[in-house]
């Protein structure tokens, strides 16, 4: 049994979406506006943050749904595991670790959070905005994996590669055309 009787046995996130419809599309908005809109960070980027925080909160579905999309925008998935194993020795542009560090004592310790923190994303080239782009990305992806997880939401992604059409349509599709896809919107 799943933990919502209503759900199938191993559902996806279309299905919490659609059995529960009310707040999806203000998400979705919030999700594209966040990760496709305008920021001084790259789609790729903002998507290994996603990808990142949530193989840190070990949520298989959006480790392996953005762990694809970030593949999609540049950073091979390799990359992604190495940088959930140790992020220190990760083979990641040096700039990129002190957003990621940020995000990851963002999900863990968010009180500990300090001036040198910031000051070394600063330190790295990096703008209050890329900074601010990071932080909610790195909010909404510790959201989402407790939405996925509580919901018991289940897909393995490497069981399930997409094809090449599949990756090029997810590359262009917004957030919010998955809703229409699915009903909602």
């Amino acid at each position: 049994m799943s933990l919502f009787p209503s759900l199938p046995e191993t559902p996806h996130l279309a299905d919490v979406y659609r059995r529960f419809p009310e707040h999806v599309k203000p998400l979705l908005d919030y999700h594209d506006l966040l990760l496709r809109g305008e920021s001084p960070l790259s789609v790729g980027e903002r998507e290994l943050i996603a990808a990142y925080v949530s193989g840190l909160n070990a949520c298989g579905f959006c480790y392996g749904a953005h762990k694809l999309y970030a593949d999609i925008f540049g950073f091979d998935a390799a990359i992604v595991e190495a940088m959930v194993a140790n992020l220190e020795t990760a083979p990641i542009d040096p700039k990129l670790k002190p957003l990621l560090r940020y995000a990851a004592k963002l999900k863990n310790l968010p009180p500990h959070l300090t001036e040198a923190d910031a000051k070394a994303v600063y330190d790295a080239g990096w703008s209050e905005r890329a900074l601010f782009d990071a932080i909610q990305v790195a909010a909404l992806f510790n959201y989402m994996n407790r939405i996925i997880e509580g919901t018991g939401v289940s897909f393995d992604y490497d069981a399930h590669p997409p094809t090449e059409e599949e990756r090029e349509f997810r590359r262009t599709r917004t957030y919010a055309e998955f809703g229409r896809m699915i009903g909602i919107g």
